[in-house]
């Protein structure tokens, strides 16, 4: 059986760093590979013939020190599980089919990082944009956690997996948001895994990849009201948000990304039609004063925008509308604070608020999820067939009428 160990040597530099390497033998052939690790000479322990264990390092280097000691551990395993692989084909091999083979994998350029990103730009080319930007969020996420030193898809393991996940986690994020970072990222590895580039060994086994139930944040149409009484013309960033917020609720919940790609074609004859950028269902929303008073505030006459969240049609259309949300969503915050509402405001409170609202007011469950667009097409479907598109539009205004009412 081969064996591997780890060795070190010494720097032919006074107080410079030495350098690790492997010592692979098999049948009393004796191989090297050489690492990019490096450590001191008082860091090593000969005896032991390993990393030395030096609690009373500086925090900087023994931070250093903890990295380095876990990448050879995986690269020891690598060279394992290449010993494994070549002797289950039941042919001879040697020392030197174990260093070519090492070097092979070393060489080979889908790395996690470089593969994730060529699945980025596979679904940005099939339009994909919503699923792309999850993929490029777990991205940052990931290679923040590897200090963004890359790595192969053989050393995905489930210990790795689990740091992944305490580390998101020490960054305070809730479960359900390093739940999603897992699951984006176990898809990445399935297909690698589909593609041939390592072998499943199951490595999420150990970690939640669920969905936790989430309470709903919805707020009153007295509420509403307060927020659409504000005087905001002292602050346009402000009143703006407020507006984009108010159209959304006017809209039935409309979504921001549906708001902002909305053009003045898609208002023909007192109505609105677009396609759900989520499911690409098709929308009909009847016109009314009150959005029309928003649209007239802040149209940009030289823009095909309805309004002007995006500004340019140059490619960065994606980009104008997330920077937009984040600036409207951290406005809204403060919008909150001025109306006395003691939770988070956001866009999404207008979508959820609208429905809340209408089923308040006894409108019919049918027609509230067709007015917000049910991401299931089968359920839309049985829905269209049994509900008139007026229906809806009477329950948007008997619900706009309240909000003019409401004191």
């Amino acid at each position: 059986m081969a064996s591997v160990k780890l060795k070190f040597r010494v720097s032919s530099l006074p107080k410079k760093e030495g350098t690790l390497y492997f010592q692979v033998i098999h049948n009393r052939v004796v191989k090297q590979i050489k690492t990019s690790y490096h450590i001191f000479e008082s860091e090593w322990d000969e005896h032991c013939g390993d990393i030395a264990q030096f609690p009373n390092l500086p925090p900087n280097r023994h931070d250093i020190i903890k990295s380095i000691k876990e990448k050879i551990a995986w690269e020891k395993k690598r060279l394992y599980r290449i010993i494994e692989q070549l002797g289950n084909k039941g042919q001879p091999f040697s020392s030197d089919d174990i260093v070519q083979e090492y070097y092979a994998l070393s060489s080979d350029k889908s790395t996690v990082f470089e593969y994730i990103k060529v699945q980025i730009e596979r679904l940005k080319n099939a339009g994909k944009d919503r699923t792309s930007e999850t993929y490029r969020q777990m991205l940052l996420s990931f290679m923040k956690f590897r200090n963004k030193e890359d790595l192969h898809f053989d050393m995905i393991d489930e210990n790795l997996i689990c740091q992944y996940e305490n580390y998101m986690r020490m960054a305070n994020l809730c479960r359900n948001t390093t739940s999603f970072y897992l699951r984006v990222l176990r898809s990445v590895y399935n297909r690698a895994v589909e593609d041939g580039l390592t072998k499943q060994t199951t490595p999420f086994k150990r970690v939640y990849t669920g969905v936790d139930k989430t309470p709903k944040r919805a707020i009153s149409l007295k509420e509403i009201k307060r927020i659409k009484d504000l005087d905001l013309s002292s602050t346009p960033t402000l009143d703006f948000a407020r507006d984009m917020f108010l159209f959304s609720f006017y809209m039935r919940g409309m979504s921001f990304i549906d708001i902002a790609y909305l053009k003045k074609k898609d208002l023909s004859n007192g109505f609105v039609v677009y396609n759900r950028r989520k499911t690409g269902q098709q929308m009909v929303v009847k016109w009314e004063k009150p959005m029309d008073d928003i649209v007239m505030k802040h149209t940009n006459l030289q823009s095909v925008f309805l309004l002007p969240i995006i500004i340019r049609e140059d490619g960065t259309e994606r980009k104008q509308y997330l920077n937009r949300m984040l600036l409207i969503n951290k406005y809204l915050k403060r919008i909150a604070e001025l109306a006395k509402i003691n939770i988070p405001l956001t866009m999404y409170v207008a979508r959820h608020s609208w429905a809340s609202i209408a089923q308040a007011k006894n409108i019919p469950m049918k027609a509230i999820s067709l007015g917000m667009g049910h991401d299931n097409e089968e359920t839309t479907r049985i829905y269209l067939s049994s509900i008139q598109t007026n229906v809806i539009d009477n329950a948007n205004y008997k619900i706009l009428n309240l909000l003019n009412k409401s004191k």
